[in-house]
């Protein structure tokens, strides 16, 4: 950031008075621009049939991660719940009209200033097609997913406790919530 949104002066880094952390800080109006972590929403829709369960994944048309498979899920919008952000982001991304289901991973990205959720979801029928942003979509199975070409790490981990929740579901317990931290690698030299 180089100007002030409010009165488009230079900004600086600096800390405020009472603060603990560098901030934009305007240097004529004195306004402290606050810069928070992005909320990337989705869901994880799914459709039973026979005992089978398959994954909704839709196959990126932009970047980042061209050509790598996803969950549908993307920034969440001003003045949306994170409800409201999955059900559009599905709809949006993969065409697919869903039942929304509790709230099931919460993923920390603090090196890129990001906080992923997902939401597990039923397909309400299976007339789903490709939005804008993505070049395909298709359902699969636990062992058709091509676990070498998805996108984003976050998607990865949450379909890996997804599967592990469904197997346990199978044996009476229920699905859970889970949340991690997914911190970029250390580069060793």
């Amino acid at each position: 950031m180089k100007f002030c949104s409010e009165c488009a002066h230079p900004v600086a880094l600096q800390v405020p008075p009472d603060d603990n952390r560098l901030r934009h800080v305007c240097q004529q109006c004195g306004t402290i621009h606050y810069q928070n972590p992005k909320m990337v929403i989705g869901s994880i829709p799914i459709w039973e049939d026979d005992g089978t369960t398959r994954v909704l994944l839709c196959k990126r048309a932009i970047e980042p991660r061209y050509g790598y498979w996803t969950l549908p899920a993307g920034f969440m919008e001003n003045c949306e719940t994170t409800a409201e952000a999955a059900i559009r982001e599905t709809d949006e991304e993969a065409g697919a009209r869903i039942a929304l289901q509790p709230l099931f991973s919460m993923m920390n990205v603090p090196h890129v200033h990001q906080v992923h959720m997902f939401y597990r979801a039923r397909l309400l029928d299976l007339d789903f097609s490709p939005g804008t942003e993505s070049l395909e979509v298709r359902l699969f199975t636990e062992g058709e997913i091509p676990w070498e070409d998805l996108a984003f790490s976050t998607v990865s981990r949450t379909l890996q406790l997804f599967f592990a929740d469904l197997a346990q579901s199978r044996d009476g317990n229920g699905f859970g919530f889970h949340t991690e931290d997914i911190r970029k690698p250390e580069v060793r030299r």
